[in-house]
């Protein structure tokens, strides 16, 4: 990379784990689309998992006697198939419907949060299964699957510490099951891979310390919201580079 491609990449890191140190998510929603534009995005997403896994290690300690294990128990086995399959698109798939996926499904989540779109009904176990088979696949393919697992456990835990408890346990695991077949397909062991998490991953902790310090005059609401608008400006980027921009 150039220097200037360097210096951003540096500041996208440490700005997404910023922003996961405040709202305790969004980092992968973040640095993904916007690495993306420079980098190529089979590098992207393994990098990416890394430090998310390094950053919900880091938490779950804390945080283990709140998980719901429970719910997590239905979710695992279908995680499993859908990031097998994730994998394989992310090899065999050209960049360009890649791109494009990506950043459709960035928008939608956008749209999301700058709606307020946040449902409290209890819903069914049965949606684990979707909702475990799109996660798994999309964040093996585009390192952002929170999405699906947030939108189902949102449904079911409605205690915000079990809930946000339950999140990083979550996130371990499968992104331990993402990181067994990274490295068995070699996505891990790219040329630069090791070099770009050495220079990440300080960057990757002074974010989340940044984002738990600074104490933000401003509601979730309003935080969900901002997130959203990036998420749609990020999103809408990528859809250009995509078709051609």
């Amino acid at each position: 990379m150039s220097g200037e491609h360097l210096a951003l990449a540096a500041l996208i890191v440490l700005f997404a784990y910023f922003i996961r140190g405040i709202t305790g998510f969004g980092s992968g929603l973040i640095a993904v689309p916007l690495l993306a534009h420079f980098l190529p995005l089979p590098f992207v997403v393994p990098m990416v998992l890394v430090l998310d896994f390094s950053a919900s290690l880091s938490l779950v300690r804390s945080v283990r006697r709140n998980i719901r294990w429970d719910e997590l128990k239905y979710l695992f086995p279908f995680s499993i198939i859908g990031v097998a399959l994730g994998v394989f698109m992310l090899i065999h798939m050209p960049r360009e419907p890649l791109l494009a996926g990506l950043g459709i499904f960035v928008i939608v989540f956008g749209l999301r949060n700058v709606l307020n779109i946040h449902g409290e009904r209890l819903i069914s176990r049965w949606w684990a299964i979707p909702a475990a088979l799109s996660g798994g696949s999309v964040g093996a393919v585009f390192g952002t699957g929170g999405p699906p697992y947030i939108i189902y456990l949102s449904h079911r835990l409605h205690d915000k510490t079990q809930l946000r408890a339950t999140f990083t346990g979550l996130f371990v695991i499968e992104g331990l099951m993402r990181a067994t077949l990274f490295i068995a397909t070699g996505l891990l062991l790219q040329k630069g891979m090791f070099t770009a998490l050495l220079v990440a991953l300080p960057l990757m902790a002074s974010g989340l310390y940044l984002g738990h310090r600074v104490h933000v005059g401003l509601s979730n609401r309003q935080m969900m919201r901002i997130i959203g608008t990036l998420l749609l400006l990020s999103g809408g980027s990528l859809l250009w580079k995509a078709w051609g921009g």
